[in-house]
């Protein structure tokens, strides 16, 4: 039984997921950052992004997303403001110190993926990638057939 778990797909992926995850962490606790907040901190774009667009491309609850995007805010690390159009559109902007968070963030991303670059060949990490399309569809199908 046990070697059967190892040979599962959804194993690997949870368990190299896990580790990375603690790896983030570790990291992020290092500069006083969470792991969500380093994904909110990368996914704001330069001109504004709608806080509406933030949770459903980082596959967070709204009530977690809310509750990060306000610690963010008293933490100096963002700004809320509106589209002069649309009052009730709230965008949110990274401020000096969070830019700076967001390249803390950006360079150790940058580095485990050179890292990951060296240790792989291209070849693999294209099918990596392929694997992980097929695998994301396979679950999309999935979720399609139990609603």
């Amino acid at each position: 039984m046990k070697d059967e778990k190892i040979n599962l797909i959804d194993f690997q992926i949870r368990h190299a997921w896990h580790r990375i995850y603690r790896m983030y962490n570790q990291k992020a606790l290092l500069h006083g950052i969470t792991i969500s907040a380093g994904f909110i901190l990368m996914s704001i774009e330069k001109e504004g992004t709608p806080s509406t667009a933030l949770g459903p491309k980082m596959g967070m609850e709204p009530t977690s997303l809310s509750r990060t995007l306000k610690s963010m805010e008293e933490q100096g690390w963002i700004t809320r403001g509106s589209t002069g159009d649309d009052k009730r559109k709230v965008l949110i902007f990274l401020t000096p110190q969070g830019l700076n968070k967001r390249r803390i963030v950006r360079n150790f991303l940058l580095d485990f993926n050179n890292k990951i670059n060296v240790k792989i060949n291209k070849e693999s990490l294209k099918g990596f990638f392929k694997t992980m399309s097929v695998l994301d569809q396979i679950i999309d199908e999935i979720v399609q057939t139990e609603s």
